[in-house]
């Protein structure tokens, strides 16, 4: 059964069609791994996933509900976690504050604040540091709890090692292992191929606003990828 499903979602960026009638279903339990060059539409599209960025047409349906017209702390109360491109941290809070505020949603689970940091334990030294004092991957982490300490059931991962250098990317997807085998659902932008194609179930690509490429990771090579994603042969949806 899919927890999440798109019918021919449009949504703008300004004057320009960023996502361009994506129909799309991510099944409970999936990596969707959701990769492109810059301007396909990727971060536009989980943004419009997680309310923070309007739909102009089709349709959303989460757990059965079409939650289109809902806002976006309606979706963060039915476990749909957004973690933005940029961290957007509170840097004046301290990681424990940054992760504690996120723990009111009225949602309960398994994730609690001892839990995130033994996840990321990183984070256990500078749990009183403030957000503007970290690392780049210390605020990547920090994203990551605190999209966790919602207890979500679809967590929207964007650009996780963007930035940052290889030995913090290294560090997060260690981090990010018992999350990634532990049955989340998770759709993850990244601009790292190989990284994508080694956690991910399924690989989908977008060009100009539309999927070009939805296919089993196991089935693809790198090379069919980068044609896709570049758009050096024609494409089709599960080509």
């Amino acid at each position: 059964m899919s927890l999440l499903q798109l019918e021919r979602l449009d949504a703008r960026y300004g004057l320009l069609q960023a996502v361009r009638e994506v129909s799309l279903a991510v099944a409970e339990g999936e990596i969707l791994a959701l990769v492109g060059a810059n301007g396909a539409g990727k971060t536009t599209l989980l943004r419009a996933i997680a309310g923070a960025h309007p739909a102009i047409g089709g349709r959303l349906i989460f757990d059965g509900v079409d939650v289109t017209a809902f806002r976006a702390f309606r979706r963060v109360r039915m476990g749909i976690a957004l973690v933005p491109e940029g961290r957007r941290l509170f840097d004046g809070m301290t990681v424990e504050e940054n992760l504690l505020v996120a723990s009111h949603t009225g949602r309960t689970g398994d994730w609690t604040l001892d839990r995130v940091l033994d996840a990321f334990p990183m984070l256990n030294a500078r749990r009183k540091s403030r957000a503007g004092n970290l690392s780049g991957g210390e605020r990547q982490a920090t994203a990551i709890g605190r999209a966790l300490m919602t207890n979500p059931r679809l967590i929207l991962l964007d650009e996780v090692s963007l930035g940052l250098a290889p030995v913090a990317v290294d560090q997060l997807y260690r981090s990010l292992r018992s999350l990634l085998t532990g049955g989340a659902t998770i759709v993850l932008v990244e601009q790292d191929l190989k990284r994508a194609l080694g956690v991910a179930s399924r690989v989908v690509c977008m060009l100009e606003g539309r999927i070009v490429l939805d296919q089993a990771a196991g089935e693809l090579s790198r090379d069919r990828v980068v044609e896709a994603y570049f758009g050096l042969r024609h494409a089709t949806a599960g080509a």
